[in-house]
């Protein structure tokens, strides 16, 4: 099979498989609750990983990245976005240099939350994999006009734990401190608060030093004492 067919064999399998396990009932409820223009099939998000864990679970690498896009493109339903993000977790595919433009393009227009906090763990393969390289991405990225870039650059280090480039964690945070937006302040809190667990005293520290949004300081400082 070539690869065009088997990209478009894999489309078209997780396209009648999303369908399969669709429940109407709970799709206008889902689509309320993400404020998506976009309606659902009213499938979980667990259920859709599952999917295609199932469906995707033989594919090469090169086939998984031709059919996310393909997948993501074509989508008339939110939960082919998120089969489309799913493919990307492979571990075959973990620290690949050629997820960061794909990556990049569905969170620009994807351009929510759930996109965004998806897609920041493909950041941290890549951070683990190619350190140097993707600390760049993400530099440049704090600083893009697009929110939802500058979030995920915020959020590419989160469950790092030990493993946190400190430095890159507050290059990707200071040019974003005086941002308006919810949804940057609510990232800086997240980052803040989930590097807390390893190194209170560094988030204690940085907080001290910044003139951070009330929003960002009540989360970052959530559970020290």
């Amino acid at each position: 099979m070539s690869d065009s067919a088997a990209e478009s064999a894999l489309v078209g399998e997780m396209r009648a498989a999303l369908r399969t396990v669709a429940d109407p009932s709970r799709a206008a409820g889902q689509q309320a609750y993400m404020k998506s223009a976009m309606p659902f099939l009213g499938i979980r998000v667990p259920e859709v990983r599952r999917l295609v864990a199932d469906v995707a679970g033989s594919a090469d690498p090169v086939t998984r990245l031709s059919a996310a896009r393909r997948l993501w493109d074509g989508a008339t339903h939110r939960e082919e976005q998120y089969a489309a993000m799913a493919l990307l977790r492979a571990r075959s595919l973990r620290g690949a240099p050629r997820l960061v433009p794909l990556v990049e393009h569905m969170v620009r227009t994807g351009a929510w939350w759930d996109i965004t906090d998806e897609l920041a763990h493909r950041l941290g393969d890549l951070l683990d994999a190619r350190p140097d390289e993707t600390a760049a991405v993400v530099r440049d990225w704090a600083h893009d006009a697009d929110q939802w870039i500058r979030r995920i650059a915020i959020l590419s280090q989160l469950g790092r734990r030990t493993r946190v480039d400190q430095g890159l964690l507050a290059d990707a945070i200071r040019p974003n401190t005086a941002d308006p937006e919810f949804f940057i302040a609510k990232a800086i809190g997240w980052a803040l608060r989930d590097h807390a667990r390893t190194d209170p005293a560094w988030v204690r520290a940085f907080v001290a030093a910044h003139d951070l949004r009330p929003l960002s300081v009540r989360e970052a400082l959530k559970h020290l004492s």
